[in-house]
């Protein structure tokens, strides 16, 4: 693969992974309100408005995680806690875990 097939690979995974993924966590774990849940974890990409206290916002040679605030490594603890809560609460855990997730592999798995 050339470095562009490898860039558009790594694109679709990334937008794959924050759009459609999440209808599949909804219907396995949320099968009765897995629209609601879907909507939910949708939702928790507002996380990377934090992306906007960055200079530049975007930098494809700087990964999220440990980064932005919203992606610290204190956050991502704090997201970890709320598995521990029922209801919507653990569904924003579930969310901002997979986003941070998401992010990493983005980062890490596709550094060449």
């Amino acid at each position: 693969m050339d470095s562009s097939q490898i860039a558009l690979l790594k694109t679709f995974t990334h937008y794959f992974l924050h759009l459609v993924f999440p209808v599949f966590i909804a219907l396995i774990f949320y099968r009765e309100n897995w629209k609601k849940v879907y909507l939910i974890l949708l939702a928790t990409m507002l996380v990377d408005l934090d992306h906007l206290f960055a200079t530049p916002i975007f930098d494809p040679n700087r990964g999220s995680i440990g980064f932005h605030f919203l992606h610290s490594y204190y956050a991502i603890a704090v997201y970890f806690l709320m598995l521990f809560f029922k209801g919507n609460i653990r569904i924003i855990g579930i969310g901002l875990l997979f986003h941070m997730l998401t992010d990493f592999q983005d980062f890490y798995c596709w550094s060449h």
